[in-house]
C-alpha cells in the first residue's frame, strides 16, 4: 500500500498537537486547528486513531478528522482534465 505520509507520535498536550510527519516534527496550537479539540476533555483528545494510509487523524470521541495534508498546508492540483469535467466543460 502507498503511503501519503508517515505519521508518528501524535500526542494531543496542553493545548497543543504534536505530531511527527515524514520524519519532521510539528506542534500545532489546537485553537488554530479544531475548536472541537480545543475544547474536548483529556480522555476525548488521548483517544485518537492515525489513519493507514497516513491521510489523516481521527477522535472517536469526538467524531473530528484532521487531514495530514491539510495540518502542513499541502494542497494539491486537480488533474487538467478532471478540472475541465468538474466545472462541466
Amino acid at each position: 500500500m502507498n503511503k501519503a505520509h508517515e505519521v508518528t507520535d501524535v500526542k494531543v498536550c496542553a493545548g497543543k498537537l504534536y505530531l511527527s510527519v515524514d520524519g519532521r516534527d510539528y506542534v500545532f496550537q489546537l485553537a488554530n486547528v479544531s475548536q472541537r479539540l480545543a475544547a474536548a476533555s483529556e480522555a476525548e483528545s488521548a483517544t485518537l486513531e492515525v489513519s493507514p494510509a497516513g491521510y489523516g487523524i481521527h477522535w472517536p470521541l469526538l467524531d473530528e478528522d484532521l487531514s495530514i495534508d491539510g495540518l502542513l498546508g499541502i494542497k494539491h492540483e486537480v488533474p487538467r482534465a478532471l478540472a475541465g469535467a468538474q466545472s462541466g466543460n
